[in-house]
């Protein structure tokens, strides 16, 4: 298996890329990699190379650009030529953990749009209480959306829960104001008339106060929706944690207290740790495209991969494609 790399995406370019590229490298000796980007910046971190491999270019796509123009103009920036990469059959999926709005022209745009599937969506794995994990989607791909596209991301959702996270009869969910099958504006009222009707465990509404609890493996909404409560979910995580920080270290004896409860604090702080759930699927295109955390340290670089990995070796974009036809 060949992975591609835009080793010049994200904020800790190409430090962490390449760190957890060489971290996955040694786990998964199957795979091989190829990152896009300036080589002298990559290699500067690059001290293994068993099964990675560097195509140089000095281009690359920045947090300003606009997204489609950015592609379109920028044909040797290492996203663009990492998705063509994909698109000429020379590696089975990309990562990257730059522009999300470029990414996502360059899937659709160079990787291509799975025939039938009207609009991909992002959608990443979020954690649960419990540990286990939700897939929601479409969390920013696109901000507006019809009942038809809520359908086909509980499809696509529901087609990589089984698939890559073993899943058996995935529970899809929609999120929703109230529980009750009346509830809601007119899009999540027809969208719920369409998902009751689908051949997908379709578990009703879901308010959003209940996504962290676990009650759904697949939480589907719109864009718009999906990519607020995305950064509420995160603004909430972090500011409790700043908040508890500063309580326990206020005084010595909350700092003694700190210290006694300090293994339990980091189990809590890793579960809630996106880096482990890897990056966000872009589902609908013809071939895997993980979109990395902005952020990212090698760690979320690492799980990415393993993401990657997976859809690959299921073959998620092929069973969407034949879910879809033969809808």
């Amino acid at each position: 298996m060949k992975i591609a790399v835009d080793a010049m995406g994200g904020d800790h370019a190409p430090k962490e890329i390449v760190h957890g590229i060489m971290q996955a490298a040694e786990n998964f000796t199957d795979t091989e990699f190829i990152l896009y980007g300036n080589e002298a910046e990559i290699n500067k971190y690059l001290t293994k190379t068993d099964r990675i491999s560097v195509i140089h270019t000095n281009e690359k796509i920045e947090a300003e650009d606009e997204p489609v123009r950015a592609v379109r103009r920028k044909k040797t920036a290492s996203m663009v030529m990492m998705a063509q990469s994909v698109k000429d059959g020379d590696t089975h999926a990309c990562i990257s953990a730059g522009n999300t709005g470029a990414l996502m022209a360059a899937g659709l745009f160079v990787v291509g749009r799975i025939k039938g599937i009207e609009r991909p969506a992002l959608a990443p794995t979020l954690p649960t209480l419990d540990g286990e994990g939700f897939i929601m989607l479409d969390l920013g791909a696109n901000a507006d959306a019809k009942p038809e596209h809520i359908l086909q991301n509980a499809i696509m959702g529901s087609i990589y829960a089984e698939k890559v996270r073993v899943i058996a009869k995935p529970k899809v969910a929609l999120l929703n104001i109230g529980t009750e099958a009346n509830k809601g504006n007119e899009l999540t009222k027809k969208a719920y008339d369409l998902l009751d009707k689908a051949d997908i465990h379709f578990i009703g509404n879901i308010e959003a106060r209940d996504l962290l609890e676990g009650q759904a493996d697949v939480v589907v909404t719109d864009g718009f929706t999906g990519n607020v409560v995305l950064k509420a979910i995160e603004g909430t995580a972090s500011a409790i944690f700043s908040m508890l920080k500063g309580t326990l270290t206020s005084s010595l004896k909350n700092k003694i207290a700190a210290g006694l409860i300090k293994s339990d604090l980091m189990q809590l702080k890793d579960k809630l740790d996106y880096t482990e759930y890897g990056g966000a699927c872009l589902f609908g295109l013809d071939a895997p495209v993980i979109k990395a955390h902005g952020s990212s340290n090698a760690n979320a670089i690492y799980h990415a991969v393993r993401q990657a990995r997976e859809m690959v070796i299921h073959d998620v974009s092929g069973k969407i494609k034949t879910a879809v036809e033969n809808k």
